[in-house]
């Protein structure tokens, strides 16, 4: 996972006359997983992993509001990634490390119970992960009047999500939207005519 470079600009958590917010929520595991599964086949490189700095300012400029980036890390086994937790910090980023205390998908766990609390708030909310887990809970969400986004990569995000889409549940692509990478990716889609760079390919 990348190192830091520029800290997004963060405010207190959402109070009486505060400018309504974004809630981002990375599912890192999920992120990291597609990434070297599906996309790249071997463990990303240093370099061929997302900068989070730029998703942050992403969420933060996407629907021009103060953004809270929460991270979510699996640490049940007791240890955390210290030199990538302090990196998030300097981002921006809340870190939130979480134990399992049985066989529970736990970073799923946290991420469900988080985008429930959220239904209370007012606030948009993206997720950046491909998991259908979260189907029902980003269901809700889209029920009302925010605004809701997945940050993925379209053509391995669950196929359930695109039946959202027509009730205003929004898809921004990781390289594509948000250039989340340094280098290319050797990715295989469906690519939209506008942006089609035949450099790419040459």
């Amino acid at each position: 996972m990348s190192e830091p470079s520029t800290a997004v600009t963060t405010q207190p958590s959402i109070a009486s006359g505060a400018p309504r917010r974004t809630y981002l929520l990375v599912d890192g595991e999920n992120i990291d997983a597609t990434l070297g599964m599906s996309v790249l086949n071997h463990r990303p490189t240093p370099e061929e992993r997302p900068r989070w700095d730029r998703i942050a300012a992403f969420a933060e400029r996407v629907w021009d509001q103060p953004v809270t980036p929460l991270f979510f890390l699996n640490a049940t086994s007791g240890q955390m990634p210290m030199p990538f937790v302090q990196a998030l910090l300097a981002m921006g980023y809340r870190p939130i490390p979480v134990a399992a205390e049985g066989n529970e998908k736990v970073v799923d766990v946290a991420i469900q119970r988080t985008l429930e609390a959220i239904e209370g708030r007012e606030g948009d909310v993206l997720l950046a992960s491909h998991d259908g887990d979260f189907l029902p809970q980003v269901d809700k969400l889209v029920a009302g009047d925010r605004k809701v986004g997945v940050l993925c990569f379209r053509e391995f995000v669950n196929a359930k999500f695109a039946e959202l889409a027509g009730r205003g549940l929004e898809f921004y692509d990781l390289e594509g939207d948000i250039n989340a990478f340094q280098v290319p990716l050797p990715r295989v889609r469906i690519i939209p005519i506008g942006e089609f760079d035949p450099l790419r390919y040459l």
